[in-house]
């Protein structure tokens, strides 16, 4: 069973930057598309970004192109998303996701989540 850990939330004022990043467990790594969503409090789960198995294939939210950058290292298992100029409406908890096809990530369908990671973005 595959597992997926985010780290690097935290508080921050607007402006900002921060760097999250999603460990995952397995061989099987780079097999998966990955990909990063959010929940702020009373709103439903969004997507921000995703990426394919090699990296060439990028996606995101129209409310963050241009401030964030999804990527990944193959050879740490792991997933990193860039966040710059960061607002206040970017708060909100960060998961991260991964499945075979980046389609069904992006349709937060994954098999895979972890467990999330709190962004606070104080105006």
């Amino acid at each position: 069973q595959a597992k997926l850990v985010e780290s690097g939330g935290g508080l921050v004022q607007a402006g900002a930057s921060l760097r999250l990043s999603c460990a995952g467990s397995g061989r099987t790594f780079s097999s998966y598309a990955m990909g990063w969503f959010r929940q702020a409090p009373g709103k439903e789960r969004e997507f921000v970004a995703a990426i394919g198995k090699s990296g060439n294939t990028v996606r995101y939210a129209e409310s963050v192109k241009g401030r964030f950058t999804i990527s990944r290292d193959n050879a740490r298992n792991t997933v990193y998303l860039q966040m710059d100029s960061l607002k206040p409406e970017d708060t909100a908890e960060y998961y991260c996701a991964g499945d075979l096809q980046i389609a069904t990530v992006v349709a937060a369908e994954s098999d895979y989540w972890g467990q999330g990671t709190q962004v606070t973005v104080s105006s």
